[in-house]
């Protein structure tokens, strides 16, 4: 195997050879070219989507036969890794590869053209949240995909987002940290696509039309989070009449509301309704003007700053 270099922040692997009993006779040396494909999969399927990505594939053949496997490549998960341009991995990256500047961009592109299809399930990182080139190529190299993480579209990207829907076909979870603005269009974009969805995960301001809009083109929906966003009691009532399949709701600490009486009978039928922490307007405000919790203010920052400018 090539040695690898000191300054590299991935493991470097030995095989290591036990001591054989004697009745079994004079051990094999057995090198890494020699082991069953099977077992180096096994290996791989320990390691991260650093390591499978930017140094498996480029050892030898063997390795880069086997980290095609595409059971390595059904989850490809960007929340873990480190790729500011100052980081331990950016650096071995930009000098294993001679690199005149590294990007997350290509790293991501590279890590799907890799997958060759069989990522069904894309989580990208809140600090480096993909650019709507790096979706149009997970569109792409991704068609297979049943759970996409974002964590927000830029605002001019939202109308391009919409076109690429349709080719995750078989999308059934979407979680977004951030509301975009055509969530209207957007759930009517998915209810005509995506046949299998089930499962949506939002945070922001929910209004009368985005509410109407999750009842009548996602009928079927099955799992409903809204925590921690702004939404009214009669908005919250019209998704729990109106959603019929729905067997998880969460609302925790949403503002507009409090769960009465009537609000939890209507909801009887559904499996998991979770509403800690709902707060009516008017007591959350008191609570923002009287509170420290820094921690609080902070998880409502990015969907309920209008609250604060009011």
């Amino acid at each position: 195997m090539p040695a690898r270099r000191s300054s590299s922040p991935f493991p470097s692997f030995k095989l290591k050879i036990l001591p054989f009993p004697k009745s079994m006779g004079k051990p094999r040396i057995t090198t890494w070219e020699d082991l069953h494909l099977d077992c180096v999969f096994i290996i791989f399927s320990k390691l991260g989507l650093d390591d499978r990505t930017a140094a498996i594939p480029f050892v030898c053949k063997s390795w880069f036969q086997a980290s095609s496997h595409p059971s390595l490549h059904k989850i490809l998960d960007f929340t873990l890794l480190d790729l500011n341009s100052s980081s331990p991995l950016s650096k071995f990256l930009s000098s294993q590869f001679s690199l005149h500047r590294f990007t997350f961009s290509g790293f991501l592109k590279l890590a799907m053209s890799l997958s060759n299809g069989a990522a069904d399930e894309l989580r990208f990182s809140a600090l480096f949240p993909p650019s709507i080139e790096v979706l149009s190529a997970a569109s792409a190299a991704c068609p297979s995909l049943k759970t996409l993480f974002l964590p927000r579209i830029n605002f001019d990207d939202e109308a391009r987002f919409l076109d690429l829907i349709p080719r995750w076909r078989d999308l059934e979870c979407l979680e977004m940290e951030s509301k975009p603005s055509n969530l209207g269009e957007m759930v009517k974009q998915i209810g005509a696509s995506c046949c299998k969805f089930r499962g949506l995960k939002i945070r922001g301001s929910i209004s009368k039309e985005d509410a109407q809009g999750i009842v009548n083109f996602l009928p079927n929906i099955e799992s409903l989070d809204l925590s921690g966003s702004r939404i009214r009691r009669e908005e919250a009532l019209a998704i729990v009449d109106g959603c019929m399949e729905l067997k998880r709701f969460t609302v925790r600490d949403c503002v507009g509301f409090e769960v009465d009486d009537e609000l939890q009978r209507r909801a009887a039928g559904i499996e998991l309704f979770e509403f800690e922490g709902c707060r009516a307007e008017e007591k959350f405000r008191n609570f923002i003007n009287h509170t420290e919790d820094l921690d609080y203010m902070l998880m409502h920052y990015g969907d309920c700053f209008e609250l604060w400018m009011l």
